[in-house]
Order: C-alpha cells, then sequence, then structure tokens
C-alpha cells in the first residue's frame, strides 16, 4: 500500500523507536539531575510508545526478512541484526513493565536501577541500528537484483552537471591499468614510462 513492502514498512517502523526510546532515557537522566517529575513523566510516555514501536519494528522486521534478496554474508549480518533486536525489545520490555508496576513505589535506588538498564537497551538499541546500516549501505538489503543491475548500468554511464553545479567524483581509473587489464599494452600518453634500447638493437614497433 502506498508503495511501502515490508522491507519499506521496516525501514519507516524503526525511526520511531530510535526516536522515542533516545529521548525517554534522556528525559530520565534530566529528571534525576534536575529533580523535575513533570520530565520523569514525559520520559515514561515516551518509554512506552517506543517499547510499543519497537515491537512493530521487530514484527516488520521478521516480514522483511523472507522478502529481501541477499547473499550469504548479509544473512549472516542479518541474523546479528535480529537477535540484537530481540534483546533490544526485551530489555526495554522490562524496563517499561518494571516502571508501570513499580513507578509509584520506586526509590531512589530502584529508579537508577531501571535507568542503568534503560542506558544498556540504549547501546544494544545503537548496534542494532549500526547493523541494520550495514545491510543496507554495504549489502544493498531491501534493493531487488534487477533494480541494482540497473543501477549500477546507469552510474556506469555518468551524467551530466548543470552550469555551476559540478562536484568530484574522485580520482578516475588509471587509463594504463585499464588497458593492461584489456590486455592492451600501456600507453605512454597516459603515465606509461617510455624505455630506450642499447646501441645496435634491431629497430621495432612499440
Amino acid at each position: 500500500m502506498f508503495g511501502y513492502d515490508w522491507p519499506r514498512t521496516h525501514a519507516l517502523l524503526t525511526a520511531f523507536p530510535v526516536a522515542l526510546l533516545s529521548m525517554a532515557v534522556i528525559f530520565e537522566v534530566l529528571a534525576i539531575v534536575l529533580k523535575k517529575d513533570q520530565l520523569r513523566r514525559t520520559g515514561f510516555a515516551l518509554l512506552i510508545v517506543g517499547t510499543l514501536g519497537a515491537g512493530a519494528a521487530v514484527l516488520a522486521g521478521l516480514q522483511a526478512e523472507d522478502a529481501v534478496e541477499h547473499g550469504g554474508a548479509a544473512h549472516e549480518l542479518m541474523e546479528h541484526h535480529q537477535q540484537l533486536a530481540y534483546i533490544t525489545l526485551g530489555v526495554f520490555a522490562a524496563v517499561t513493565l518494571w516502571r508501570l508496576l513499580r513507578e509509584q513505589k520506586m526509590g531512589g535506588g530502584e529508579r537508577l536501577a531501571a535507568l542503568l538498564l534503560a542506558l544498556g537497551g540504549l547501546l544494544s538499541l545503537s548496534y542494532t541500528g549500526h547493523h541494520g546500516g550495514q545491510l543496507v549501505f554495504e549489502h544493498a538489503a531491501g534493493i531487488p537484483d534487477s533494480t541494482l543491475h540497473a543501477i549500477v548500468n546507469a552510474r556506469s554511464q555518468g551524467h551530466e552537471h548543470a552550469a555551476g553545479a559540478a562536484h568530484d567524483h574522485g580520482p578516475a581509473p588509471a587509463a594504463s591499468a585499464v588497458d593492461s587489464s584489456a590486455g592492451a599494452p600501456p600507453d605512454p600518453a597516459a603515465g606509461a614510462r617510455p624505455h630506450t634500447h642499447p646501441p645496435g638493437t634491431e629497430p621495432h614497433q612499440d
């Protein structure tokens, strides 16, 4: 619907728990430092919504796993990503349930312990996102093979810039290396070293 398949839906849903859970932990830290109950209540609300969002993202990710074309290395990374997602969801679900049951009775030490557990969940969330980024940017997860081939072909054809909009594409491959790989001799004009012959050598074609 609206052009969203499971991989795109998973990518969309992950943005919400990343933002909400991060802010929930930040608000809790500020509440402890500044001793402001309003900050704590706001952080608690963000924690609940963020945990629900994390559950939705995990469910979408499980559906996306079967819809993504990938190779062996990407599959192994995907398994690690999935395990980290389970750990992250489990940690924040535990913190949320803990606070739902004990929010009105928590002392300073118990509240600090809940915060430390949430910080651990935030660290796990970071690693989960890092693995997800590797899947997309290093293994093109979510991009169909046909689309990937079309992208590679389009990039190989280059493109034109409007006036004043040029940018650096990095160093181009050396012409001598390209010629050698194709079986042609290197071109001296492209950077190959010219050579000389000792006296008495028969002239020949270079």
